[in-house]
């Protein structure tokens, strides 16, 4: 993989996460009853702002990268970690999850270094983690729980290799376990990304990696200007990645997609 340097200008974000699903309706039912987001609906997508921690957008899979393959029935490469502060608050929302269709991947258990934390695939087939740092409770649970954090975990073939290649797009590493866990800082009101091996992550999922299609999500970076779109893309190319739509004007402004090293996919826009 080639090194490039990162002009001031450039620094990739994660300000929205698209997921893809064959029932928006049914999506948006299931996340505004276990999650409690913020809603707004435009004439194609639903957006849901996670109170702060990030914004999720639903949209109809088909309509979310041209040129991409089907999304892959499996495991989809991908964990998003929703963090709370107490057992108590996950249990909350594991049940709210169950309850809107929800599968039980791992339930609500203490984990690894006194964790709380439970697993549960949504109905659109995202796999969702529900994690406190705690143990125990401190004090009385929230009865809508909000979230601290929100992560999204993609699962790499080299996370290593795959920390060289957001670094060459601007992002700032925050902790590095080498090959186990690999995270960067996350910008005001956006989720955090990380990178953890693929095989790993699967087993943490409590699922079989066995998925290897596209795995029905886009990631954006709302970028200051055009130039900052065109800087991005050839970084991502330069750095290992792929252009796979070349930046032009569209009727939201101008944008671009590209796939990091494991065919993950961002757009960029402005």
């Amino acid at each position: 993989m080639n090194s490039t340097a990162t002009p001031a200008s450039m620094s990739l974000t994660l300000d929205v996460i698209t997921l893809g699903t064959p029932e928006v309706e049914a999506a948006r039912r299931f996340y505004s009853t276990t999650l409690s987001p913020t809603v707004a609906d435009d004439d194609d997508s639903v957006h849901l702002d996670l109170h702060g921690t990030g914004r999720l957008t639903l949209s109809a899979a088909e309509r979310l990268a041209t040129g991409a393959e089907p999304a892959t029935p499996g495991f989809r490469g991908y964990v998003l970690t929703y963090v709370v502060n107490q057992p108590t608050e996950v249990k909350t929302l594991m049940d709210a999850a169950v309850r809107g269709g929800a599968e039980v991947l791992k339930p609500a258990k203490k984990a690894l270094f006194g964790s709380f934390s439970g697993v549960f695939r949504a109905p659109d087939g995202a796999i969702w983690k529900l994690a406190a740092a705690t143990g125990k409770d401190t004090g009385p649970a929230a009865e809508s729980p909000l979230p601290t954090e929100t992560t999204l975990i993609l699962g790499v073939s080299a996370p290593k290799a795959s920390k060289a290649f957001y670094e060459a797009l601007g992002m700032s590493v925050d902790r590095d376990y080498g090959s186990k866990y690999i995270d960067f800082h996350p910008a005001a009101g956006a989720a955090r990304l990380c990178l953890m091996e693929g095989g790993v992550l699967a087993r943490d999922a409590g699922t079989a990696k066995d998925g290897d299609g596209f795995p029905s999500m886009v990631l954006t970076h709302r970028a200051g200007s055009r130039e900052e779109v065109d800087l991005l893309l050839s970084a991502a190319a330069a750095a290992g990645g792929r252009t796979t739509v070349a930046a032009t004007r569209t009727t939201e402004g101008y944008s671009g997609f590209f796939t990091d090293p494991d065919g993950f996919w961002w757009q960029v826009t402005h």
